[in-house]
């Protein structure tokens, strides 16, 4: 089957549903990018704990970033004119949950991270094997995104103070960052 070749009137065409997920794709990532920015600008010191961890996870999404700003590029799709939002907010998340500890700050990337996942698990199902390559590249960078998360649990994001509303209000501003991003 081949991407968007099922659709019914209202649907997005192949190069509109495409042109979204990159769109989508490269304003998650910058705030992913800069999530960790901000939690590596309070908990990165040296000799911290979570230092490691959380050099090695946006060392990823860096990855993933740049990737996706290549994709953009090659494809001359629009990226969101949310991003200078997404810039300051993505920071803004990642200091503010780091300041109130290593294990707010895991929640944070378990909640972003869980968020992802269904994102990443959406794109890969509407992709045919016309868009073999861009499934694989969002794939892969799901399997990372569950990386992290599995690194969030395993380092306490659920003794995180008030996790269950923690978690809930970024999921919930992620999810709606992800509506925006793909239209704006």
């Amino acid at each position: 089957m081949k991407t968007a070749e099922n659709r019914i009137p209202g649907d997005l065409d192949h190069s509109a549903l495409i042109d979204r997920f990159l769109r989508v794709n490269q304003a998650g990532e910058l705030g992913a990018v800069r999530i960790y920015e901000g939690q590596r600008a309070v908990l990165g010191r040296k000799g911290a704990k979570a230092a490691p961890l959380l050099k090695h996870m946006a060392e990823q999404e860096q990855e993933h970033l740049d990737a996706f700003n290549r994709l953009i590029a090659e494809r001359r799709t629009r990226p969101t004119l949310l991003s200078p939002l997404w810039h300051l907010a993505g920071f803004a998340l990642g200091a503010g949950t780091a300041l109130l500890g290593e294990k707010a700050a895991m929640a944070c990337t378990v909640a972003v991270e869980e968020t992802i996942d269904e994102h990443y698990a959406r794109q890969a199902e509407q992709l045919g094997e016309d868009e073999a390559e861009l499934k694989d590249t969002i794939l892969k960078f799901r399997a990372d995104e569950m990386e992290h998360r599995d690194i969030g649990l395993e380092h306490g994001a659920e003794q995180a103070p008030a996790y269950p509303v923690l978690s809930a209000a970024i999921k919930g501003g992620c999810r709606l960052a992800i509506w925006l991003s793909e239209r704006i």
